[in-house]
């Protein structure tokens, strides 16, 4: 079994490997000989959440796309990446010089359009956003690392929607305290202190300031939304079920942390160069 050569951006560096490798499914024992490397599939699952293209469209370097597909649906049935994100996301914070387990987060959703694959059943009309199509709810910590998702249809009123993933929240983390913004006031602040012992804190846009304006930790999780839709998968929701969506967002969560990881240092942002003028 010989592995393809790396060729393409999104294809993980040997350093990457070093972090995911391990935190994978061991290989069985029993049955047949493994036909793909694992970083293979891996890197084929990477390329379709980075380029946002179908599955039967990957390039032919790549094991067959049925083989990639029916690994990323068993690697979700065993909950990998549900697994593979919590201790990414702690070496990373523990290079950060943070504690490895989060006590605040900030929460916010974001509503993309469906394609005509998503089920009728799970999409709906953002009136606010003018958006038809689908929700997607996260909660980041403090540094702007995923800490867990939701999607559900983009009908779903914010402070509805962020009780189910408060909740996993509350049942997957010790972060008892959440940033919000305007959309998740009201009863749901009642609620989340009284059943989930979890303060939400409301940052609100100062009267005075007019358009576009910075806020204090809202901003992080709003950094997190562009980090996640970089990888066209998610610029628009393809996916047939909501389960689904959510695979693709932890995916590309992965896949930024431990590039980060990798790295040893935060992304820069090109910088644009100018053609001086010959006038």
């Amino acid at each position: 079994m010989q592995e393809r050569p790396r060729r393409y951006p999104s294809d993980t560096s040997d350093a990457q490997w070093v972090v995911i490798e391990p935190l994978l499914p061991p290989l069985a024992r029993r049955g047949r000989p493994v036909a793909h490397a694992r970083r293979d599939v891996l890197d084929a699952i990477l390329y379709v959440v980075r380029t946002g293209c179908a599955w039967r469209a990957l390039p032919v370097d790549f094991p067959p796309w049925q083989t990639v597909y029916w690994y990323f649906n068993q690697w979700e049935q065993q909950k990998v990446t549900e697994k593979i994100l919590p201790v990414v996301r702690g070496q990373l914070r523990i290079a950060e010089g943070r504690d490895p387990e989060p006590s605040a987060g900030i929460i916010d959703s974001q509503s993309v359009k469906g394609a005509d694959t998503v089920g009728q059943d799970s999409r709906g009309y953002d009136a606010g956003k003018k958006t038809g199509g689908r929700k997607r709810f996260i909660v980041t910590d403090t540094l702007g690392l995923l800490l867990t998702t939701m999607v559900c249809s983009a009908s779903v009123q914010d402070r509805d929607g962020a009780k189910p993933i408060l909740l996993n929240l509350y049942l997957r983390t010790r972060v008892r305290f959440v940033y919000a913004d305007a959309g998740f006031a009201g009863r749901l602040l009642d609620w989340a202190a009284t059943i989930l012992q979890t303060t939400i804190e409301i940052i609100r846009k100062p009267p005075s300031k007019r358009g576009f304006t910075v806020l204090p930790r809202r901003w992080v999780v709003e950094r997190t939304l562009a980090w996640l839709t970089a990888h066209r998968r998610l610029a628009r929701d393809y996916e047939r079920h909501p389960t689904t969506s959510e695979a693709m967002i932890r995916w590309a969560a992965i896949n930024t942390i431990t590039r980060r990881i990798a790295r040893g240092y935060p992304a820069t942002r090109q910088q644009k160069h100018t053609t001086p003028s010959t006038h």
